[in-house]
């Protein structure tokens, strides 16, 4: 376990605007017991908004698929704004579009990862984010 991990709660804002695909991250990543505070947003504009009027997060779990502003205009966002730019963004999505991934990269996303069908998978996904990013890596401080 990292040493941020082992010294602080860690905030989670997690973007997603499937109600059904929010439910198994946050279960995915709450049954972990390890303590994070997961914020849940369902588009683009609020997660800018959830930005401006929170704490930073330690990380951002992100779709590019979202009503009124995607996750890749989040991305560009966060990237070009000072306050936000090294806060890890994981995209989770459904898509697995080369063009996708590769703009995804190009908007400097830290990770990309292809929401699988079979829920054990998902749970999976969401848990192999959570171990890495969560537990192992020291995360940015604000």
């Amino acid at each position: 376990m990292s040493q941020t991990a082992m010294t602080r709660t860690l905030t989670v804002l997690l973007v997603e605007d499937d109600p059904g695909d929010a439910l198994m991250i946050e279960e995915a990543l709450l049954d972990r017991e390890r303590g994070h505070t997961l914020c849940r947003v369902a588009d683009g504009m609020e997660a800018l908004e959830w930005l401006r009027t929170h704490a930073r997060p330690d990380l951002v779990i992100l779709d590019l698929n979202m009503p009124r502003m995607d996750g890749r205009e989040v991305l560009s966002a966060m990237k070009a704004d000072e306050r936000w730019r090294t806060i890890p963004v994981v995209v989770l999505s459904t898509s697995a579009a080369p063009d996708d991934v590769r703009r995804s990269y190009d908007l400097h996303a830290n990770a990309f990862v292809t929401k699988p069908v079979e829920l054990e998978s998902f749970l999976e996904a969401v848990r192999g984010i959570d171990e890495f990013f969560l537990s192992l890596v020291t995360l940015p401080r604000g």
